[in-house]
C-alpha cells in the first residue's frame, strides 16, 4: 500500500530563527524553503498527488500564486516540488482535477483536452479521469438521486474520452478511472464500467465524508465487480487509524494530508509517536500564541481588556519556562504554571462562561502534563526532533507548526512500512 502526500506548497524555512520567531534575512519563499522529502533525511511518503485545483489557472486561481502556476507548467511538477525521479527512484507523481473544489458548479470546468495538457505539462506519471463529485451515499435500495444520477454520468462519460485521448501521453503515463456513486451498487457499476473501458487502475472517489464501515460496503462491493488485478486507489483519505481494516481489499495506493494537517487542525492528536508494538499515539501540542500577531489579543488589548506590555512578559515567560524543562533547569509545574497563566488570557475565550474556561484551562493541564512529562521529541531520531528539540511541541507560527507535520509523517509512513512488512510476512 503506498502513500502519496496531497502537495499544498507545505515547505518550511530551514534558516528559521525560534528564539525570535522570525525567517532567515535573506529568505525567499520556495526557493529557500524546505519539502517535506527535503527537510527529513529521507522523503515521509511514496510519491506526490498534485491537483488541478490547489495549481490552479488564470480562471479559476488555486493556491499557487501566478509565477508559481506558470513555472509549474514550465518546468513540471518534478523540478518545482524538488522531486526528481533520480533521487526518488520508483516514486509517483499523481494528478487530479480537484472535484470538491467546483462541487456546487453543474459541470466539471476542465475539458479532458485541457486535463491532459496539464498532465502532460507537469510530467504526471498518474493522472486522474475528468470526475464529479457524488455526496450522497444511500443503502443500495434507495432510488438514485436525479444530480447523482447526471454526475455519474458525467463522470463516465468523461473517463471512456479520457482513456483514448490519453494514449498520446505514451507508455510511461497510467491514466486512472474515477469511481462515483451514490451507493455501494453504483460504485461497483461503475468500476465495473471502467474497467471494460481499459482502466487497470481506479481511483475511489466521494470517500472524505463516509464512515468508515460505510468505506468498507463501498470496496467490498467493488472488489466483487472488478478483477484482482485491477489497482484501487484512495482519493483524500483521511482516516489513516483505520487503515488496516481496508488490506484485504488490496488497496494499492492512497493519499492524504492528515498526518500534517493534525499538527495545527486537531484540538488534541498534535503529535504522532510511535509505541513499541507499532502503535499510533498521540499529544497535544502546548499553545503559547503569539502576542503581537494574535488578532483576538490585538482587539482585547485595543479595548482595554489587556495590558500589551504584560502580555508580552507572560508569553515570554511560557517561553522561556517550557524551553528551560526541556534543558532539565525548571520543573514540570513551574512551566505548565507559566504556559496557563498567559493561556488565561491568550486562549480565553470570551463567548464562553468562566466556568467552561476554567474547565478547558484544566484539560489542557492534563494534557501539557503528558506532552511535556513524557518528553517524547527526545525519543525520535527525525530531524524536527533533533534540531527543534521541544520548539517542535509548542503550537505557534507556521513554521513550527509545519515542523511538527513533518515529524508526523515520518511517523506515519515508518508505521506504514512496518505494518506492509508485516501484512507481506
Amino acid at each position: 500500500m503506498k502513500f502519496l502526500f496531497s502537495d499544498s506548497l507545505d515547505y518550511v524555512d530551514p534558516e528559521y530563527d525560534f528564539l525570535n520567531d522570525r525567517t532567515g534575512a535573506k529568505r525567499k519563499a520556495h526557493a529557500d524553503d524546505d519539502f517535506p522529502h527535503e527537510y527529513l533525511d529521507c522523503a515521509p511518503y511514496d510519491g506526490l498527488l498534485v491537483s488541478r485545483a490547489i495549481v490552479g489557472d488564470a480562471l479559476r486561481p488555486g493556491k499557487y500564486n501566478e509565477a508559481q502556476c506558470m513555472r509549474f507548467r514550465r518546468e513540471g511538477a518534478r523540478a518545482f516540488l524538488r522531486f526528481s525521479s533520480k533521487t526518488y527512484p520508483n516514486s509517483m507523481v499523481m494528478g487530479d482535477c480537484g472535484a470538491f473544489s467546483y462541487r456546487t458548479a453543474k459541470y466539471p470546468p476542465y475539458s479532458i483536452d485541457d486535463m491532459l495538457e496539464f498532465y502532460e505539462d507537469g510530467g504526471f506519471t498518474h493522472g486522474c479521469s475528468v470526475d464529479h463529485l457524488i455526496f450522497d451515499f444511500l443503502d443500495d435500495r434507495a432510488a438514485a438521486p436525479a444530480e447523482a444520477k447526471q454526475r455519474y454520468e458525467i463522470t463516465l462519460a468523461n473517463a471512456e474520452a479520457f482513456i483514448k485521448a490519453a494514449r498520446r501521453l505514451g507508455r510511461g503515463f497510467t491514466p486512472l478511472g474515477v469511481v462515483q456513486g451514490w451507493s455501494p451498487k453504483s460504485m461497483a457499476r461503475a468500476a465495473s464500467s471502467l474497467c471494460k473501458q481499459g482502466y487497470k487502475y481506479l481511483a475511489i472517489g466521494g470517500m472524505v465524508p463516509l464512515r468508515i464501515d460505510q468505506i468498507e460496503t463501498a470496496l467490498d462491493a467493488i472488489r466483487q465487480a472488478i478483477p484482482r488485478s485491477v489497482n484501487l486507489h484512495l482519493l483524500g483519505f483521511g482516516k489513516t487509524e483505520q487503515l488496516g481494516q481496508l488490506r484485504r481489499y488490496e488497496i494499492a495506493s492512497f493519499d492524504t494530508t492528515s498526518p500534517l494537517l493534525r499538527a495545527f487542525k486537531d484540538g488534541r492528536r498534535n503529535y504522532y509517536a510511535r509505541t513499541n508494538d507499532n502503535e499510533l499515539q498521540y499529544y497535544m501540542a502546548v499553545r503559547i500564541p503569539q502576542a503581537v500577531e494574535n488578532d483576538d489579543l490585538l482587539r482585547r488589548a485595543k479595548r482595554g481588556r489587556l495590558n500589551q506590555d504584560s502580555l508580552l512578559k507572560l508569553e515570554k515567560t511560557a517561553l522561556d519556562h517550557v524551553r528551560s524543562f526541556a534543558r532539565r533547569r525548571t520543573t514540570l509545574s513551574d512551566a505548565i504554571d507559566s504556559v496557563l497563566t498567559y493561556g488565561r488570557y491568550a486562549l480565553w475565550d470570551d463567548t464562553e462562561n468562566e466556568a467552561r474556561n476554567e474547565a478547558r484551562l484544566n484539560l489542557l493541564r492534563t494534557q501539557y502534563t503528558k506532552t511535556l512529562g513524557n518528553r517524547p521529541w527526545e525519543a525520535c531520531s527525525c530531524r524536527v526532533c533533533r534540531d527543534s528539540g521541544v520548539e517542535a511541541l509548542i503550537f505557534r507560527s507556521s513554521n513550527r507548526n509545519k515542523r511538527r507535520g513533518m515529524h508526523n509523517l515520518q511517523v506515519f509512513y515508518e508505521f506504514l512500512r512496518e505494518e506492509n512488512e508485516h501484512a507481506r510476512t
